[in-house]
C-alpha cells in the first residue's frame, strides 16, 4: 500500500458506521447519502487491504481488523478534537451543532421551555434536544451532552452534578373523588398504580415503586414518564412523579394533580450532566453545558420544592 492510497478523511466515515452499526444511520449523522458512506468504506478497505466490517441483515459489525482500526481511529479523532478545542474556535463565535440527550420528563418539561434562550444567545448554534426515556452513549457520539440519573463509573466521561430533584405520589382530583382519599401507605394497595414497564426501566434509580409501599400492584405500565403522567391526569390511578412536572398541573380541575401523603412519601434523585473528555472543551459543547448548569441552578426551587 502506498501512503497516497490512504485517505485520512475516510476514517470519519469508518467511525460513524462502527458506532451506528447501520449505514443509513451513519449517513444521517454525517449528513451525506448512504451511497457516499458505502463508497468511502469500500475505498478504505481497499487502501488498507483488509475487511473492516461484516455485513449482516441487521447491520454492520466490526471484524478483528476493524476492531484494531477502531482504537487508532478514535485516537486520531481525539487529537483532531483537541486541536479544534484549543485553536479552532479562538477567533470564532459559537457555531455548529450540539446534541443534548435527556430523560423525557426533564427534557420536555424543564429544559425545552428554557433552551430557546441558548439559541437566542448564539444564532449560529444548532441545538438538537433528544428528550427520550433511554441512556445515551457519548462514546458512540449519540449525543454531545447527556443528562443522566447516575454518575458514570467508567469510560472517558466527565460528570458534573446538576441538582437533586424531588418526586412524590400524585393522583388526579377526579380519581380521588371517585375512589376516596388515601391517608396511609397501606391504603395504596387498594388503588390502581401507574409505573414503568419492568424490563424497560433504563436506570435503576427509576425502580422506586418497591420503596413507596409493600403490596402495590402496578396495573398500568409505560416506558415513558410523560405517558404515565398523562394517564394519571386522566384518572387512571396513582403515580410517582417528579414534583417539577406534577406542580405544573396543580389546581382545582378534575385532571389537576393532587399530592398524596406528601409528608410521608417522598423520594430524591439526582441529575448529572455528562460530556466526553475528547469533546468537552469544544466551544459549542462547553457553552451549552454551562447554559444547562445555569438554568438548573436558577430552577432549583422548582426541582427541589419546599
Amino acid at each position: 500500500m502506498r501512503a497516497s492510497d490512504f485517505e485520512w478523511s475516510d476514517l470519519r466515515f469508518f467511525l460513524a458506521v462502527a458506532r451506528a452499526g447501520r449505514l443509513t444511520v451513519a449517513a444521517a449523522r454525517l449528513k451525506v447519502e448512504h451511497s457516499t458512506v458505502s463508497r468511502r468504506i469500500a475505498a478504505l478497505e481497499v487502501a488498507l487491504g483488509a475487511k473492516l466490517f461484516d455485513r449482516h441483515p441487521h447491520g454492520y459489525g466490526l471484524t478483528a481488523a476493524g476492531e484494531r482500526l477502531m482504537a487508532a481511529a478514535e485516537g486520531m479523532e481525539s487529537l483532531a478534537l483537541a486541536a479544534q478545542g484549543e485553536i479552532g474556535g479562538a477567533d470564532l463565535g459559537v457555531a455548529g451543532t450540539v446534541r443534548i440527550g435527556a430523560p423525557d420528563g426533564f427534557g420536555s418539561y424543564f429544559l425545552a421551555p428554557r433552551i430557546g434562550a441558548l439559541a437566542d444567545l448564539h444564532p449560529e448554534l444548532d441545538i438538537q434536544l433528544l428528550a427520550m426515556p433511554r441512556l445515551f452513549s457519548l462514546s458512540k457520539r449519540e449525543a454531545d451532552i447527556a443528562i443522566s440519573l447516575s454518575r458514570p463509573k467508567e469510560g472517558r466521561l466527565v460528570a458534573r452534578k446538576l441538582t437533586d430533584y424531588r418526586l412524590g405520589l400524585y393522583a388526579a382530583r377526579a380519581y380521588l373523588e371517585a375512589h376516596g382519599g388515601i391517608d396511609s401507605r397501606s391504603a395504596l394497595a387498594r388503588h390502581a398504580f401507574i409505573g414503568y414497564v419492568d424490563d424497560l426501566i433504563y436506570a435503576p434509580e427509576l425502580d422506586y415503586v418497591p420503596l413507596v409501599a409493600k403490596d402495590i400492584r402496578v396495573r398500568l405500565k409505560s416506558s415513558s414518564l410523560i405517558a404515565q403522567m398523562t394517564a394519571t391526569r386522566a384518572g387512571a390511578g396513582v403515580c410517582v412523579l417528579p414534583c417539577f412536572m406534577a406542580d405544573l398541573f396543580a389546581g382545582e380541575g378534575p385532571d389537576a394533580l393532587v399530592p398524596i401523603l406528601p409528608g410521608e412519601v417522598g423520594l430524591t434523585r439526582t441529575f448529572w450532566l455528562l460530556t466526553h473528555a475528547d469533546t468537552r472543551d469544544l466551544a459549542r459543547i462547553r457553552v451549552a453545558a454551562d447554559f444547562i448548569a445555569g438554568v438548573v441552578q436558577k430552577g432549583k426551587g422548582v426541582l427541589m420544592p419546599g
